[in-house]
């Protein structure tokens, strides 16, 4: 069996060696496994299963959907910005511990999915308010793009190579780097023009970069499919479903806000 190169898999992969349980660790307890001196014995009813990571998906989804909503009809107009901005923040921070500190706790994820939900929401409105329908078009190109991303990897028309993981590794860090160095640059009132200009207008390069920004987080689902199709085979317990549908919710949540973005440049060049 290939072990996965994501550092979280290989850590939840059940392990076989003699004195510990099936997490590798040697005396600690965990219901369903069995502690000796020999194999490991790893009961089949814990393992992770692909409808583990739809069914966490599905409540993540909806998790974001609802604060999102709510912070849109209930928060009022003099608080979205602090609240946008301070959600953001805080969504970054519990998304960092969760990857960095690979994480598989449901409080954590489902907290994510709150202050990212609120931060979402009132980025939607800010949006829907200038450009009436977007979001409805964006919700819709995003799930879409989901699909097909899907549907070209159960297909096997695009596969999870090593050289394919390294290109979408390497270009989602330079794609975060450019975004970062873009931002500080704009409080000093430089315009790239990656991201339009002080109004948020985008020329011909800021649609370019969206799509490519679009194309990337597309290509992230390959390596999210990619690692739940191995976590499975590999036996990792249930709760590494929760790891997993976190990161498709990152994915769709970096495509919906380059979708948003992207429809805005077409709209306003209308």
């Amino acid at each position: 069996m290939r072990r996965s190169s994501n550092p979280v898999f290989t850590h939840l992969t059940p392990q076989t060696q003699p004195g510990t349980n099936s997490y590798g660790q040697s005396g600690w307890y965990q219901p369903g496994t069995v502690t000796t001196s020999g194999p490991v014995v790893v009961d089949r009813t814990d393992r992770m299963t692909v409808e583990d990571v739809v069914i966490k998906t599905v409540a993540l989804l909806a998790v974001l959907g609802i604060t999102g909503a709510a912070a849109w009809t209930l928060l009022p107009e003099k608080y979205t910005g602090i609240a946008m901005i301070g959600s953001l923040v805080i969504a970054l921070v519990i998304g960092l511990i969760i990857g960095f500190k690979r994480v598989t706790s449901p409080p954590l994820i489902i907290a994510y999915a709150v202050f990212e939900g609120v931060a979402i929401g009132l980025i939607s409105k800010f949006y829907e308010e200038r450009f009436g329908g977007i979001v409805l078009q964006a919700a819709i190109a995003t799930f879409a793009i989901f699909g097909v991303m899907a549907l070209l990897y159960t297909s096997r028309a695009i596969r999870a190579t090593p050289r394919l993981r390294k290109m979408i590794v390497g270009a989602l860090i330079g794609a975060v780097v450019v975004m970062l160095v873009n931002w500080v640059l704009s409080f000093f009132g430089i315009y790239t023009g990656l991201r339009g200009d002080a109004n948020g207008n985008g020329g011909m390069l800021a649609i370019g970069f969206s799509i490519v920004m679009i194309i990337i987080g597309a290509m992230t689902f390959v390596l999210d499919f990619d690692e739940v199709e191995r976590g499975v085979a590999q036996g990792l317990p249930t709760r590494a479903s929760w790891y997993c549908a976190f990161g498709i919710l990152l994915g769709l949540v970096w495509v919906y806000l380059e979708v948003l973005r992207l429809l805005s440049y077409l709209r306003g060049r209308d």
